[in-house]
């Protein structure tokens, strides 16, 4: 990259972020200190790593998904506005997006800021961030320490890694994670999204994951979640009835890859797993498959909508979804979401198609799990604004105009980080079960 006025505001950000005392909005948590990083991501992590959660376990974890997959046309990764944008070589405006919650852009400093074509209803520019960009990154992981949410499964969709610029901006995500991970004393995982990928494409994941334990040594570093003793993968999207090409046999053989890497395996599932309904397959071997898993963790984003359906959810999944991983010696990863909205993304469905109900409706699906018996708790997502399911910060004064927005309801723009860290001391037995979100003091 050229240098620019952005790259020397990044150098001065760099001493800023990590040096000054003070708690001031642009700087990491006191005590880090300025550490050069390689322009290569593909090296071991040989950086400062804090003390913090526990990493050897996923028992008693509030984790979040970590999409990472939003870019600007000026962030070095040559990917145009992806996940912006719907024509990612058209500006970023009203009309070309697919995103429905609007970030909260007062703590990013300059050089993390990219304009776009939307204007606020002051007549502002309104600003996005970029994942590519290592402050910003590691600014997501000060907030995970912050607000107690124990660390992130960092997403790689198998669909990408062939592309050698996709897989470049997913190696460079991984690298910031890793980083942020680490110096924010917070767990990191690998998760294996393969959604999209052809038949035989899951020879990708496995080539992929030695690349990265031969140059990366990933799973070695002090924050990348291990369970049972062994560094924890996640391979998601086995198992669903939306015609997928690729095959059970294939995803056999990828978990008993990881197995015989001596990894620890989380399969994330349909709704149905279990009896084979809904949203499952119906397939004699699934059952098998699922055997060899760790961690079973069901999708149910869009499963329900309401803290009434929850309740009935609750009932009659995950109990028995509990009782069944117990009897067979794996543990239960439930999956909750603060609410959706794609509208933009896709203009026929609704805006705000699942409300939030101020917390109210992801409190419900923290109380529904914990009731239940769950030990451990997936947050879908961290920063997933294209299908408002994001719970970092969000603004409440999206940009003006004819593209809708949702926003979080006027609660402040970190509500759902707090509420996900409160949900987090409930999960451990540190604050009393209540039905109701609890209030903020």
């Amino acid at each position: 990259m050229k240098v620019s006025l952005i790259t020397i505001a990044a150098s001065i950000f760099l001493v800023t972020f990590f040096i000054v005392q003070e708690p001031v909005a642009s700087t990491v948590p006191p005590g880090y200190s300025p550490v050069e990083q390689s322009s290569d991501p593909l090296v071991p992590y040989t950086g400062e790593s804090r003390k913090g959660v526990n990493t050897k376990t996923l028992e008693g974890k509030i984790m979040a998904g970590y999409q990472g997959w939003f870019n600007t046309p000026e962030d070095g990764a040559g990917l145009s506005w992806t996940h912006w944008a719907r024509d990612g070589s058209k500006p970023f405006g009203p009309g070309n997006v697919t995103v429905d919650l609007w970030p909260d852009m007062s703590e990013y400093t300059a050089s993390e800021r990219y304009l776009t074509a939307f204007k606020h209803a002051n007549g502002e520019p309104a600003m996005v961030f970029s994942s590519h960009n290592r402050f910003t990154v590691l600014r997501h992981f000060k907030w995970m320490q912050e607000y107690g949410i124990d660390g992130a499964f960092v997403q790689r969709f198998a669909n990408g890694l062939r592309d050698e610029s996709l897989r470049h901006h997913k190696d460079v995500v991984l690298s910031h994670a890793r980083e942020g991970a680490n110096r924010g004393g917070r767990a990191y995982a690998v998760m294996y999204d393969l959604s999209g990928l052809r038949a035989g494409g899951t020879k990708a994941v496995s080539d992929d994951w030695k690349m990265l334990r031969e140059k990366m040594k990933m799973g070695s570093d002090p924050a990348y979640l291990h369970h049972e003793g062994k560094p924890l993968v996640a391979v998601w999207g086995l198992g669903f009835n939306d015609s997928r090409s690729y095959t059970l046999a294939e995803c056999r053989e990828l978990v008993d890859f990881f197995k015989a890497d001596g990894c620890a395996v989380m399969l994330g599932v349909p709704t149905g797993w279990r009896d084979q309904y809904r949203d499952s397959i119906k397939d004699e071997n699934f059952h098998d498959l699922l055997k060899l898993a760790d961690v079973i963790s069901p999708w149910s984003v869009g499963r329900y909508s309401t803290p009434v359906q929850v309740k009935v959810h609750a009932e009659k999944y995950y109990e028995k979804d509990i009782e069944w991983c117990e009897g067979h010696s794996m543990d239960y990863l439930p999956v909750v979401f603060p609410g959706f909205s794609w509208h933009n993304l896709k203009p026929k469905d609704p805006s705000n198609q699942i409300p939030r109900l101020k917390g109210e409706f992801l409190w419900s699906q923290f109380v529904g799990v914990k009731k239940a018996g769950a030990s451990m708790i997936y947050v879908a997502m961290f920063d997933e604004v294209d299908e408002g399911t994001a719970i970092f910060k969000c603004t409440n004064e999206p940009p003006a105009g004819e593209s809708p927005f949702i926003n979080y309801e006027g609660l402040p723009s970190d509500h759902y980080l707090w509420l996900t860290g409160e949900a987090g001391r409930m999960l451990r037995g540190e604050i009393p079960v209540q039905d109701k979100s609890p209030v903020r003091k």
